[in-house]
């Protein structure tokens, strides 16, 4: 079986290489960038199945490098940052970041984390191998197409930019109509694990998500008051 690849992106060369050693003892396959020019050259070169990006970087920064990414491909992000360091966790999420990691972390915790969002993506794969071949995974709604096969939303005629959480988590609710969600049922089943515990992560996504699609006389992403939220369909 093929080792599963990862990019470790950090200017810190003994934090790289000890963070590669951690995934290289849990059977990975490791890659060590040290900007963020060369994170993206490798990014393709390369092809890793998930990448562990810093923050704090010489000439294009964390948050540049995942954007760039992020037009091309949904390949997993967990972003790091030091201590004392002033990270902007909405930012990241807005970016598209898939998780982040504040340094020095417990390395087994870290490679929990790699492992959580390797099967979540893995089952996402599966699940998607065994619907048939030739069906496409979209919901239709009154202005409103959400199609997770090709990752595109169109609303009112034109294509919605949206970043692969975000249009996750609205096919999913926009899938099952009607039905309540807690915030930490959506973070189970989009993120795949408790995201740091923090709930707020889903009200960032669905605050992003209001702010390029608005409700329609037929359907609405509404909010259950102390609950969660629902895609309602009157």
């Amino acid at each position: 079986m093929d080792k599963k690849r990862i990019l470790i992106v950090d200017d810190d060369e003994n934090i790289a290489e000890l963070i590669s050693l951690y995934l290289i003892k849990e059977c990975f396959d490791t890659e060590i960038a040290g900007n963020g020019e060369e994170a993206l050259a490798k990014f393709k070169t390369y092809k890793p199945h998930l990448m562990l990006l810093d923050i704090m970087l010489p000439g294009i920064d964390g948050y540049d490098v995942c954007r760039e990414i992020r037009k091309s491909s949904n390949v997993p992000i967990i972003m790091l940052s030091a201590k004392g360091e002033v990270f902007d966790k909405v930012l990241g999420l807005k970016i598209g970041a898939d998780d982040y990691m504040v340094k020095p972390f417990d390395s087994n915790e870290l490679v929990a984390r790699v492992q959580a969002i390797l099967r979540r993506v893995n089952d996402s794969a599966e699940d998607k191998a065994d619907n048939d071949g030739d069906k496409e995974e979209v919901v239709n709604f009154e202005g409103l197409s959400v199609n997770l096969t090709s990752y595109s939303v169109i609303y009112n005629g034109s294509l919605i930019e949206m970043p692969p959480k975000e249009l996750e988590l609205l096919y999913f609710m926009a899938s099952r109509p009607n039905q309540v969600f807690t915030r930490e049922q959506l973070l189970d089943k989009i993120w795949g694990y408790d995201y740091v515990g923090d709930t707020r992560t889903v009200d960032v996504h669905v605050k992003r998500i209001r702010e390029k699609i608005k409700d329609e006389n037929d359907w609405a992403i509404a909010t259950v008051w102390g609950i969660g939220y629902k895609f309602e369909v009157k």
